[in-house]
C-alpha cells in the first residue's frame, strides 16, 4: 500500500551533512495543485553488498516528502552490513527482502511485482534522488497523460560530489535511442506500470544494458515525455558496473546484442567501428571475442576486418 514519506525528525541523522542527511523536501499537500490526488509512485532499489552507499540512497527516497509512495528494497543476500541498515528504515518501507537472486534485472522485476503504483522507477543502491524529484515526476506525468515514460536530467558524480557529467534528456525516441543520438539517465527515468507490464519488463538475461533494452521496448510501445528538471545522481566508484574496466567487453557485447534485436545495421556498424578501433590499439584480448560476436550475429559470410598480425 502507498504511504506518505516520513517526516525528517523520524529519521534524523547527525553523522553527515547535506542532502539527504540534514535536509528534507517539505511534505507535499495531499492533493496536486489542481485538486487531483498525487499518483502512486513505486520505487524499487536492488542491492548487493552496497553497505557503503545504500543508506544515502534510502534516505533520498524517504525524504522526498511525497504523499503517495511505495518503496521496496530487494537485497541479494548481502553480508556487509547492508541488512542492518535496511532494518533501520523498515517502518517506512513497503517491503524488503534479503535473499540470493539470479541478478539485478530479476530482482527489479520481482520488486515491481510487489507494487501497485501507477508510475514505476528503480534506484540503484549507489545512486540518489535529488530534493523534490518525485513531485516533478508526478507533475510531468499529469501534464502528459498520453506518455508512457518520463525522462529527466541527471548527473554522474564522484565520491566528493564533483560533477563528472551532466545529462540532458534529448530526442528520447526509438530512432534517437537506436542510433545513439539519445541517452536516458536510468535513475532519472520513470515509466507507467501499464507499459512496463505490456513490454514484458526487464530482460533478465542481460547484466548491464537491461535499461537500454527497456527504453527501446517502451519507445516502440509509447512516448517519452521530458521532465524539465534534474532528478537524480549516479555515483562513479570502482565497483560500479558501468564504470569498472572489468566489465568493458561484456558491456560492449551486450549492447551490440541489444541493438541487433532492433536494427541489425546499427549493431553491425558498431562492431565494425569497435574492431577498427581495437586494431589501432594494444587491446588484443578484445579483438577475437568481438570478431566472434560479429560472426554469430551476422553469419560467417559477412565481411569482417582482418585480425592483427
Amino acid at each position: 500500500m502507498p504511504m506518505k514519506c516520513p517526516p525528517f525528525n523520524d529519521i534524523r541523522q547527525a553523522e553527515d551533512r547535506g542532502w539527504p542527511w540534514t535536509g528534507e523536501t517539505p511534505s507535499l499537500a495531499d492533493t496536486m495543485p489542481g485538486g487531483t490526488p498525487w499518483p502512486a509512485i513505486s520505487i524499487v532499489t536492488p542491492s548487493f553488498n552496497q553497505g557503503a552507499f545504500i543508506e544515502k540512497t534510502i534516505r533520498s527516497v524517504l525524504l522526498q516528502g511525497y504523499p503517495n509512495l511505495e518503496y521496496v528494497i530487494m537485497d541479494g543476500g548481502s553480508t556487509d552490513g547492508s541488512v542492518d541498515i535496511i532494518k533501520k528504515y523498515e517502518p517506512w518501507l513497503t517491503s524488503w527482502v534479503s535473499e540470493k537472486d539470479p541478478g539485478q534485472a530479476a530482482a527489479i522485476n520481482k520488486g515491481f511485482a510487489r507494487t501497485t503504483g501507477a508510475i514505476l522507477g528503480w534506484l540503484n543502491s549507489d545512486d540518489i534522488y535529488l530534493p523534490g524529484a518525485l513531485a516533478k515526476v508526478a507533475e510531468t506525468a499529469a501534464a502528459n497523460p498520453d506518455a508512457s515514460a518520463f525522462a529527466g536530467k541527471g548527473r554522474h558524480v564522484d565520491a566528493r560530489g564533483r560533477i563528472l557529467y551532466d545529462y540532458a534528456a534529448n530526442d528520447i525516441s526509438f530512432e534517437g535511442l537506436v542510433h545513439g543520438r539519445a541517452f536516458v539517465h536510468q535513475p532519472s527515468c520513470f515509466f507507467t506500470k501499464e507499459v512496463f507490464e505490456r513490454v514484458g519488463g526487464l530482460d533478465e538475461s542481460l547484466f548491464i544494458p537491461m535499461d537500454l533494452d527497456l527504453w527501446l521496448k517502451i519507445s516502440r510501445a509509447g512516448r517519452f515525455a521530458a521532465i524539465p528538471a534534474r532528478i537524480a545522481e549516479d555515483l562513479a566508484h570502482p565497483d560500479a558496473k558501468c564504470v569498472s574496466d572489468k566489465y568493458d567487453l561484456l558491456h560492449t557485447a551486450e549492447r551490440i546484442v541489444v541493438l541487433a534485436r532492433y536494427d541489425e545495421s546499427v549493431a553491425k556498424e558498431e562492431i565494425l567501428n569497435m574492431l577498427r578501433f581495437i586494431r589501432k590499439t594494444t587491446s588484443l584480448p578484445f579483438y577475437k571475442p568481438l570478431r566472434g560476436i560479429y560472426r554469430r550475429l551476422f553469419g560467417a559470410t559477412h565481411e569482417v576486418p582482418p585480425g592483427r598480425p
